[in-house]
């Protein structure tokens, strides 16, 4: 890789860190080409992406992020996993780390505060953006499902009550 190719790679790297809320450090050594996209795949499916880097080229993006105090932990083969939505990476990866034994994580970040594996399996454990995004329209929409049940109710006693009347007119007759 060329060095003009190494620092564009750098910038675009940082760029995308900048706009994320959370990162993800694993170590990812003996993971198949298979389970390498199974989780790729499961990374974008809820928003988040994944990938693994040279450590060198990931420490100069991380110095010049909120992230830096991650810098520590790019030892041997390692990927990253970030997202703006904070839950998204840390559920994904929680995923993959109780179904995966090649599949470790090492650490993480918060909104640049440097958390741990507990910290990141409580993140995994809450409702993410989308989640809760449906809930709270779930929420607001449910009064004015109610209001328009009880509008709509007299009206439908109404038709029941003519249409009862009307079968036993026509019983009787």
């Amino acid at each position: 890789m060329k060095r003009s190719e190494k620092k564009e790679l750098v910038e675009k790297l940082k760029d995308e860190l900048d706009t994320s809320s959370s990162v993800i450090v694993a170590h990812y050594s003996g993971l198949t080409v298979n389970e390498s996209e199974q989780l790729r795949t499961e990374m974008r499916n809820n928003g988040a992406k994944f990938k693994v880097t040279k450590n060198r080229l990931t420490k100069l993006a991380l110095e010049q992020t909120k992230f830096k105090d991650l810098i520590d932990l790019f030892n041997g083969p390692t990927a990253i996993a970030y997202s703006d939505d904070p839950v998204a990476p840390a559920k994904v990866a929680a995923n993959f780390d109780k179904k995966l034994e090649k599949f470790k994580i090492i650490g993480g970040s918060y909104d640049g505060e440097k958390i741990d594996l507990d910290k990141i399996n409580f993140l995994a454990t809450l409702p993410s953006m989308d989640e809760l995004r449906g809930k709270i329209l779930g929420l607001i929409s449910a009064p004015a499902q109610k209001i328009a049940l009880i509008v709509k109710e007299p009206s439908g006693q109404l038709a029941r009550l003519v249409s009862a009347h009307g079968e036993s007119m026509d019983k009787s007759n």
